[in-house]
């Protein structure tokens, strides 16, 4: 880990004007470098007020800009709970090319289904110009919950970039399988940022930080194997 910058907000409106500015910043820079930009984003761990922001960015050239989640559940595509049909909501529309992790011939059998999000992911050039997280009231982010599938997910071949991973003890309050970028693909990127909102959530981090690469927390795993800079955005609300 090379730097961690934190920026803190008084409301998520007034983080997410930042957060949708710096991701614009790097949607451009990647244009402009390489014709093209490949983000991953998280779905309920930040604000809405950061995507309704940057989807009003309509400077940006959208139809240049692949985008797929940190994580998923694994459902079918149209479900309620799945990321991929909520970012494809906000930004599809806007022409950005929308990539699932979910192949729904494999819903039922969570270990194909990340072989399958895997392969689909090699068809994409690698590194993705940046990786945005959430982190959870608990620690986690992307999809890298405890369980049995754990340290395959956070430690396991670099060349892997999905996992299908099902949680133990599952979450009461989200519960159900997930395909989930893997530590190392998350890593690689060439900018990660963090968004996060609330006491609980910053303490969290924070612990994790402290911890360094040894942390129990997933989300201390991560930044524990990162080379680049992270900025973290935290809103107190």
């Amino acid at each position: 880990m090379d730097e961690i910058e934190w920026w803190e907000f008084d409301s998520p409106a007034e983080m997410a004007e930042q957060v949708a500015g710096d991701i614009g910043f790097v949607i451009e820079s990647a244009i402009e470098a390489h014709d093209g930009a490949r983000i991953a984003l998280p779905g309920a761990t930040i604000p809405d007020e950061v995507y309704a922001a940057l989807a009003k960015r309509s400077d940006l050239d959208w139809s240049k800009v692949t985008i797929l989640p940190v994580a998923d559940r694994l459902v079918a595509l149209d479900d309620a709970a799945s990321t991929f049909s909520k970012l494809d909501g906000i930004f599809g529309s806007k022409g950005a090319k929308l990539v699932s992790l979910v192949d729904e011939s494999a819903l039922g059998d969570y270990r194909e289904a990340g072989r399958l999000a895997d392969a689909r992911l090699a068809l994409i050039d690698w590194p993705l110009d940046l990786v945005c997280l959430g982190v959870d009231d608990d620690g986690h982010t992307a999809g890298l919950l405890p369980g049995p599938d754990f340290d395959r997910a956070v430690a396991g071949p670099r060349e892997r970039r999905a996992v299908g991973v099902r949680p133990d003890p599952m979450p009461n309050d989200n519960p159900g399988e997930r395909i989930t970028l893997t530590a190392a693909a998350i890593s690689s990127a060439r900018a990660v940022m963090i968004v996060l909102a609330g006491t609980q959530r910053r303490e969290r981090l924070e612990q994790a930080i402290k911890e360094g690469p040894l942390s129990s927390l997933a989300i201390g795993r991560v930044i524990g194997e990162l080379d680049a800079a992270i900025d973290i955005f935290w809103s107190a609300e």
